[in-house]
């Protein structure tokens, strides 16, 4: 086998070796199975391409085309032609494929399921990274560079696994690009001959090399280096020195917890499942429970709201009591009442957060592995995930008497809750509408009961997937203007209301009542997600109120101080027909709602909408792509520029020339032009282009350069060259040589007219004799210019190394050190 041949299916391995990281995303294995079969069809292309000796720009044109028939063949349309060959309806079949995946990353949480868009979407990302590898490893040779496209396959399960990637699949990827790097080198080796030890020994193919040895050495060190050290360094990831310090969570929160993602995207990978998933069974003494709290997002731009890092002690070892909301604190209207629940969280909720009832007091059976955030009251964790998890809690469920509510003070102006959660950006249309529902209002309580009652049938709103999501400012225009949406929408337009109020408020995450299954038992399932708003009252703490009509929410509780505004007069101020279990969504659209057009797993949290939108990554990959492209062609435009401006220096005649036929060299067709007067120095710079421009020739088709010889001695080597004795140009070679030894060493330099048409037929005498490859390298990548980038920069290294060594020279001279020293010396 050739050393092509083994490089190419070297890099088909490393890629697949790269691609390991993907199973921490699929549940299962089918993805490995797809992308081993994209890849090895697009080996055997390259390889095939190769072996027919065809140019070197139809091998990825070949590896294009075996992608192309592999997932035609992996995801068929149904109306290929013969099986394998894509017709329009497959390409209308793979933008389906496109957009369905765009949803799917939001619809789904880690691991996934195996579905056709994200299967796609894999197998297309490994296809064309192992086309790119290829390229850069057999046509190029440049398998440094294939590591970038692998380490892109790592950075998909690092944007979106919200615990820390595990060691061992990037232990594996890196392993692949160093047996990658390893296989150039030897096949290298092998070209240039035999391979010797450090005493002069020869060594066979067959026997180790102590080189290979030695790099493979350094190559375990390199990889253990690169795992060791972010497990090491605190804040990286949870911190190896953090685990055995104990101190694994607190301050801010840590790095890899739920603050890192937007709740709305995290929920939402539970809540639109198209199948009814279990999450949890919630066991308690309480015989009306509220709303499961999971998560808060009390931070707000014109971006709309996001959730904050949280931070906290261990929530197992102390109370979590919040002495400035003491639940036993007894207040005219206010009854608080504790109890006991015990969670046992199925497979389908696996968040790095513990679902709670407000205003949880005590935590049992869970480690230290997880906190409490006082101040957002959730549990969270930062190394460890809830699925499986059985454990329990005390809490203080508070009912409130609008009376109650109505006597709670303002909080002072400087307080920082107040300054904290009651900043929100300015937007005309909210604040005349938050005048006109609060004018004559005089309490708190008043002003928040006249945003919370305008959310009615009567005003206008309804219930509908229908519509776009988003909390952003322009949104929450658009949804109160058009007074229709879902739970996301209701409540971030309240709490963004509630705000411009100048009161605190916040957007809470959680479940609703499930289906009672015996009788201090609750199923909750996704189809229970929801979201509502979170007040801030003085002395009472956060005192929930849910917008969302009730009717569309199942396991829907409404209380005396946030009743259903659009139940009957006569209807009490609870759940009413909403109270008991449902196993509708907590989505569902209302009854007007067409429900052929609506897909029940389009609705929840995170703001879906059931309009298909096209993916946005493909504007942005395709964005990439140009800039990367751009990037490539800065060293060929830079060449272009060189050789344009040197051959436009000594393009015509200078002025003053006169003939001077003893001076041309042997064999030369014609008198050779000499210079004279004050246009020497010009010609002079003319033949010094020329002659630069010869050189960087050589350097870029790979001719030897030798800085030691005289002009003469370089043109006679390149005139002894194959290519430029059959090709006429031995003259023109001469004629270069003998113009720029005029120029170093003559009094009178030649004119420079001539000098261009013998360029030009040295460089074509060259290009004649190099191979396609490096006549492709020199026209994409030109060596000359790298050359010259890295002397720049050497230079540049250099001359700045020189300087602070004169600065710390000169500062040493007054170093105290010293003087003490010349002063005790004395």
């Amino acid at each position: 086998m050739t050393g092509r041949r083994h490089l190419g299916l070297v890099a088909a391995a490393a890629t697949l070796m790269a691609a390991a990281p993907m199973g921490t995303i699929f549940a299962s294995w089918t993805w490995l199975v797809q992308c081993a079969i994209t890849v090895a069809l697009v080996s055997g292309a390259g390889l095939l391409a190769r072996t027919l000796g065809g140019p070197a720009w139809l091998h990825p044109v070949a590896m294009v085309g075996a992608l192309l028939l592999g997932l035609t063949w992996l995801f068929p349309s149904g109306d290929e032609f013969l099986v394998v060959l894509p017709s329009p309806a497959t390409f209308a079949h793979f933008g389906g494929l496109f957009a369905q995946s765009a949803q799917d990353v939001h619809a789904y949480g880690v691991p996934v399921p195996d579905g056709d868009a994200l299967l796609f979407i894999t197998a297309l990302g490994i296809g064309a990274v192992a086309v790119v590898v290829d390229v850069l490893t057999v046509t190029l040779r440049r398998p440094a560079l294939a590591g970038l496209p692998m380490l892109a396959i790592y950075s998909v399960p690092v944007a979106i696994y919200v615990d820390s990637v595990p060691a061992v699949p990037f232990v594996v990827g890196a392993v692949g690009y160093l047996w990658l790097l390893m296989a150039d080198n030897v096949d290298r080796v092998r070209r240039f001959g035999r391979r010797f030890t450090g005493d002069g020994r020869d060594v066979d193919v067959w026997e180790p090399s102590p080189l290979a040895a030695a790099g493979r050495r350094l190559a375990l060190v390199g990889v253990v280096v690169a795992v060791a050290v972010p497990v090491a360094i605190p804040g990286m990831t949870s911190g190896l020195l953090t685990n055995l310090s104990g101190a694994g969570v607190g301050g801010t929160g840590l790095g890899t917890g739920p603050g890192q993602v937007n709740l709305f995207a995290a929920l939402s990978g539970q809540l639109n499942q198209s199948e009814v998933t279990e999450m949890l069974r919630v066991t308690t003494n309480d015989p009306d429970p509220g709303y499961l709290r999971i998560g808060i997002a009390d931070e707000i731009s014109q971006e709309g709201f996001a959730n904050r890092s949280p931070g906290g002690r261990p929530g197992s070892a102390l109370s979590l009591r919040d002495p400035r909301e003491d639940p036993r604190l007894l207040t005219t209207g206010v009854t608080r009442e504790e109890f006991e629940a015990t969670v046992e969280v199925a497979q389908g909720f696996n968040m790095a957060l513990l679902p709670t009832y407000p205003v949880p007091v005590r935590m049992r059976d869970v480690d230290d592995s997880w906190a409490y955030d006082r101040i957002a009251q959730v549990v969270f964790s930062g190394r460890s995930r809830a699925r499986g998890m059985t454990y329990g809690f005390d809490y203080v469920r508070s009912s409130y008497t609008p009376g109650a509510l109505r006597r709670s003070q303002p909080l002072p102006a400087d307080d920082d809750l107040r300054v904290r959660l009651t900043e929100v950006p300015q937007v005309p249309q909210v604040t005349a509408l938050v005048a006109e529902l609060t004018a004559g209002a005089r309490t708190d309580y008043d002003r928040v009961r006249a945003i919370y009652d305008h959310f009615s049938r009567d005003n206008g709103f309804t219930y509908s997937l229908a519509t776009e999501g988003g909390t952003a400012s322009q949104d929450i225009v658009n949804f109160l203007d058009n007074k229709v949406g879902f739970c996301q929408q209701y409540a971030a337009a309240m709490a963004w209301l509630v705000r411009a109020a100048d009161i605190p408020a916040r957007v809470a995450f959680g479940f609703t009542n499930g289906s009672r299954q015996v009788e201090n038992t609750y199923t909750l399932t996704n189809l229970n997600l929801h979201a509502w708003t979170e007040v801030y009252f003085d002395g009472l703490g956060w005192v929930p109120f849910d917008p969302t009509p009730a009717a569309s929410v199942p396991g829907s509780v409404r209380s005396e101080w946030a009743p259903d505004v659009d139940a009957p007069d006569d209807a009490g101020p609870s759940a009413g027909p909403t109270a008991g279990p449902t196993d509708g969504p907590s989505a569902a659209p209302l009854p007007q709602t067409d429900p052929g057009n609506v897909d029940p797993g389009d609705e929840g949290l995170a703001g879906t909408s059931t309009t298909p939108t096209g993916p946005t990554w493909p504007l942005w990959t395709l964005a990439a792509v140009a800039v990367l492209l751009a990037l490539a062609a800065v060293p060929a435009a830079r060449r272009a520029t060189v050789r344009r401006r040197r051959l436009s220096s000594t393009l015509g005649a200078a002025p003053g020339a006169v003939a001077d036929p003893a001076s041309a060299p042997g064999g030369a067709a014609g008198p050779v032009m000499t210079v004279t007067g004050a246009d020497a120095g010009a010609a002079r710079e003319h033949a010094h282009a020329a002659w630069n421009e010869l050189i960087d020739t050589m350097v870029d088709l790979r001719v030897p350069v030798d800085r030691s010889e005289t002009p003469r001695a370089t043109a006679e080597r390149l005139a002894a060259i194959g290519a430029v004795r059959d090709g006429g140009a031995t003259d023109a070679v001469r004629l270069l040589g003998r113009a720029e030894e005029r120029a170093r060493y003559a009094r009178q330099p030649m004119q420079g007219g001539a000098l261009v048409e013998a360029l030009d037929r040295t460089r074509a005498a060259l290009a004649a004799g190099a191979n396609r490859r490096t006549r492709l390298l020199a026209r994409l990548l030109p060596p000359s210019v790298l050359l010259h980038w890295r002397a720049q920069i050497t230079d540049t290294y250099g001359r700045v190394v020189g300087v602070v060594g004169q600065w710390r020279d000169a500062v040493a001279r007054f170093s105290p050190r010293r003087l003490l020293a010349s002063r005790l010396g004395r």
